[in-house]
């Protein structure tokens, strides 16, 4: 059983478990347990923890005997989860794990236990969990603040009377606003991650906020232009954040766990995307809508702590010895986003025009095929740390880019079945490829560097949105451009299966010798 109780610091859960146990179970009863959390003597009968994602954690054995090698044992486990902002929904699958009804026998009391389906497959500690609980906080704004423009363009479009060509070229021209977020990211190699969080957070936020004041789509690209600036910003410093402060067993699944909450907040924009529909200019209702969560999102980020690894010394690396890893990366990114790119972004458009979807319809529609993604996400980033990168983001690559560009040639069932399909294999992706960009470069010059890869994407993006929009056009329908573009996809497949290194549960100092082993790290969380 479990209950909710009070320590000196004003927070507890317990969980007590009872069960009868032989001489054999009762040894291990008393031997610490490991597994989620890795426990160690704390006196008689009593086990504190030793590393695990825990604020507080005592487990207490008390033992009555029943008869000749027969013992009844009561386990008192007093916890606290170090998991701000999502502690309710990780609580119940905590306690699961934590109470037992029998202690465990033979091998499997000296071995470690697996760990969950939902957790990494290596242990975090207290401040791992905490740091990447907050950053997946932050993420749900950086992920609304990337997606408002493309949920809303067909409605901007519509009120200010432009035609696809235009709405591709606003698209691609937004997308300048990485060159700003390449001077950030610069900015962060040297004055640290944490600033330039909030700042970007800030920065991205108002800028959407001003867009609802647009008179036309040049001004509504001028000011989404900043906007995607910050947010590009935003979601490079986390990830690179995230892999700062990850175990190496852990580093895609932090990335899968962000993905997960940047959809959650693009969902957000989805399900506010009705609102388009009350008036020509009702779109503008949702670029205002994050200034309200604008404290929140404040309050979360002055809580991260700077990294780790950016406060631990380290040298100013040259790019020069880099150049290879740059190239191979920026080059995956740019033939990626070319179909992706237009692939999402053309989305409500094509729903819109070709298949008559009202805009009720688009958010059931977006939400029925993108919220199953969450299932590629958990597993890409599972079998990405245990399996590998390379197999995993192949597979999910092809896959999931044929699936998505069938579906801009069907209709009907079909339509949404073959949209499902595609976004959960490009979901296996995201953890799988996305951790590369913070692993193959040092400390120095991880956010300069991700900011070119980001730089690589845009052009990419530019150059799919501008094709599929010209096409578009030309055709009267959407989906000759995605078949064409669909050689992206091919062309990253090709290169990470033969040109990609193996980075699973290798530590980033083996990866980029530049900077020293992080032993000895002792970082106060603020």
């Amino acid at each position: 059983m479990s209950r909710s109780g009070r320590t000196e610091s004003g927070r507890i859960n317990t969980t007590v478990s009872t069960f009868e146990v032989d001489e054999a179970g009762l040894h291990a009863v008393l031997a610490p347990r490991s597994g989620l959390t890795q426990e160690e003597a704390d006196g008689p009968n009593r086990f504190r923890c030793a590393e695990g994602p825990f604020d507080e954690y005592e487990r207490l054995v008390s033992v009555e005997d029943m008869g000749p090698g027969r013992h009844m044992v009561t386990e008192t486990t007093n916890w606290w989860p170090a998991i701000p902002l999502w502690r309710g929904l990780f609580t119940p699958l905590l306690r699961k794990g934590i109470a037992r009804t029998e202690a465990p026998a033979g091998a499997e009391a000296e071995a470690e236990q697996p760990a969950p389906w939902w957790s990494p497959p290596a242990r975090l500690d207290a401040r791992a969990t905490r740091i990447l609980s907050l950053l997946c906080g932050l993420s749900m704004l950086a992920g609304y603040l990337a997606t408002v423009l493309t949920q809303t363009i067909t409605f901007a479009a519509d009120q200010f009377g432009a035609t696809k060509s235009a709405q591709g070229n606003t698209l691609a021209a937004v997308r300048v606003g990485v060159l700003f977020s390449l001077v950030l990211m610069t900015i962060a190699d040297r004055k640290g991650r944490k600033k330039l969080l909030i700042v970007s957070a800030v920065g991205g936020t108002l800028a959407t906020a001003a867009g609802a004041l647009s008179p036309n789509l040049v001004v509504l690209g001028a000011t989404q232009t900043v906007s995607r600036s910050f947010a590009t910003a935003l979601a490079l410093l986390l990830t690179i954040t995230a892999a700062e402060e990850m175990p190496a067993g852990g580093r895609a699944y932090a990335a899968s766990v962000l993905a997960m909450t940047a959809a959650l907040g693009a969902g957000g924009a989805v399900i506010l995307l009705p609102v388009a529909d009350l008036s020509p200019w009702a779109w503008r209702i949702i670029y205002l809508a994050p200034l309200a969560a604008l404290p929140f999102f404040l309050k979360v980020g002055k809580i991260i702590p700077e990294s780790r690894r950016f406060v631990h010394s380290h040298i100013r690396a040259s790019m020069t010895g880099h150049r290879g890893r740059l190239g191979l990366l920026c080059a995956s990114t740019f033939c990626g986003l070319m179909f992706l790119a237009p692939v999402s972004q053309f989305q409500n458009d094509y729903l819109r025009n070709e298949h008559g979807f009202s805009a009720l319809m688009i958010t059931v529609y977006t939400l029925a095929t993108n919220t199953p993604a969450g299932i590629g996400i958990v597993v890409g980033g599972r079998l990405a740390d245990i399996r590998g990168r390379r197999v995993v983001g192949a597979v999910g690559t092809i896959g999931g880019a044929a699936f998505l560009a069938l579906a801009y040639q069907v209709s009907g069932p079909w339509l949404w079945f073959t949209a499902l399909i595609g976004t959960i294999l490009a979901a296996v992706t995201v953890p799988a490829l996305t951790v590369y960009g913070p692993e193959l470069f040092p400390t120095s010059l991880r956010g300069r560097a991700n900011g070119i890869i980001t730089l690589a994407g845009v052009g990419g993006s530019a150059v799919g949105l501008a094709l599929a929009g010209a096409l578009g056009d030309h055709y009267g329908r959407l989906g000759v451009g995605m078949a064409i573009l669909l050689v992206g996809p091919v062309v990253v497949a090709v290169l990470v299966l033969t040109l990609y290194p193996e980075t699973a549960n290798v530590e980033l100092e083996e990866l980029n010798p530049e900077d020293t082993s992080p032993v000895g790290w002792v970082t106060p969380l603020d």
